[in-house]
């Protein structure tokens, strides 16, 4: 059995108004997903069902064996699937940063010592512990976005869903975040959910789900995804700049492959082309 499966997922925010429409979907365990789309798409709200925030107007959503429409699943299900969204100030709580990520562990009834040890912890992963007595609102977003982070790790769950956690992010703090979802998935092996709408943030993930108009456009691998750079193009998509140059040459006759995600892959695409034009 998956660790998520979503069966006929319909939602409609109004009547006559689909936001979600007849999603098929199987996540594995320790599977890292990224679900991309334009706005609209209905990658969020889909996101929002993982974890009950969302209930199905039909079909439904099973997290680790567990129907998010029952209700006395609900508390487990938000232990299981945590949640990191785009805006850190509306998950921060406390005027402490340990504080803040003390809050959820405190409501789940874990003893002290424990709750002082995730999160000493969960601060030492997101880079944040030398910050542990600093109020919140005085760090840059995308430290306040790191405390948001370790505030879930702290919870220990088994799947950390990230809805666009870099939208409101400078540069700087963009990179912070994401090197954080690295660190973390290498520490943790949990299972990752990253929603976003910047195709060279997907590219980390093993898997890529492109969304449209509430309906599953593609999925595959990276690798099998951003190729197909036309169809990506339908719905407003466009892959990582690295493909997109390396498809740009394909159109113009070069002899290259044209999916290397990676900067130096592309180089090395490029230059062995190169040499071959040469020879």
């Amino acid at each position: 059995m998956s660790f998520i499966q979503i069966e006929n997922l319909t939602f409609g925010y109004r009547e006559g108004e689909l936001a979600l429409d007849d999603i098929n979907l199987n996540i594995e365990k320790r599977a890292f997903v990224a679900i991309v789309g334009h706005n609209g798409s209905g990658k969020s709200t889909l996101a929002k069902h993982l974890n009950a925030i969302l209930l199905p107007s039909s079909g439904r959503v099973m997290i680790n064996g567990m129907d998010t429409s029952v209700p006395e699943n609900m508390i487990k299900i938000r232990q299981t699937v945590g949640a990191v969204f785009q805006n850190p100030d509306n998950q921060l709580v406390a005027t402490v940063v340990e504080e803040d990520v003390a809050f959820a562990p405190e409501n789940l009834g874990i003893p002290p010592a424990e709750i002082r040890e995730r999160v000493d912890k969960a601060l030492a992963d997101v880079g944040m512990y030398e910050y542990r007595e600093h109020a919140p609102h005085r760090l840059s977003g995308g430290q306040k976005q790191r405390v948001a982070i370790a505030g879930v790790i702290a919870m220990r769950p088994e799947c950390i869903v990230f809805d666009e956690p870099t939208a409101m992010l400078d540069p700087a703090g963009r990179r912070e975040v994401l090197a954080t979802i690295d660190k973390l998935r290498e520490a943790y092996g949990i299972t990752m959910i990253l929603v976003t709408h910047h195709m060279n943030e997907a590219a980390r993930a093993d898997r890529i789900v492109v969304m449209n108009k509430g309906g599953i456009f593609l999925d595959g691998a990276p690798r099998e995804i951003f190729p197909q750079v036309d169809k990506l193009g339908e719905v407003g998509m466009s892959p990582p700049h690295t493909v997109m140059l390396l498809h740009k040459l394909k159109k113009a006759g070069w002899d290259v492959p044209v999916n290397e995600l990676t900067i130096d892959g592309c180089a090395g695409a490029i230059a062995g082309a190169a040499r071959r034009l040469k020879g």
